[in-house]
């Protein structure tokens, strides 16, 4: 079983930096792929980032490319978007979530203009 706790979530305005941090349980999940979605108010989820199970990997999707940085910690069984250069259109609930189905519950991200 593994368990995923999103962290870091908050109001920044516009231009400004967040650091997400995913904390995960469950001694197999540094096998994992894991990855960053979000959802919008009135929108799907959509993918954020992702980084294979060694870090050595990463994908964004091109709406944060060169904005954002996912990394890894697999001693800390944690994952770490930095996020820069917030725009309003980033707001939403980040999720964090590892291959095999699974889910932490969100944490909000709001960008004011």
């Amino acid at each position: 079983q593994v368990q995923l706790v999103e962290s870091g979530g908050g109001l920044v305005q516009a231009w400004g930096s967040l650091r997400l941090s995913c904390a995960a349980s469950g001694r197999t999940v540094i096998s994992y792929t894991m990855g960053w979605f979000r959802q919008a108010t009135g929108k799907e989820r959509e993918f954020v980032a992702g980084t294979t199970r060694s870090g050595g990997s990463t994908y964004y999707a091109e709406s944060v490319k060169g904005r954002f940085t996912i990394s890894r910690d697999n001693a800390k069984k944690s994952i770490y978007p930095q996020m820069n250069n917030l725009k309003p259109e980033d707001t939403a609930v980040y999720y964090c979530w590892a291959a095999g189905g699974y889910w932490g519950p969100g944490t909000q991200v709001t960008v004011s203009s």
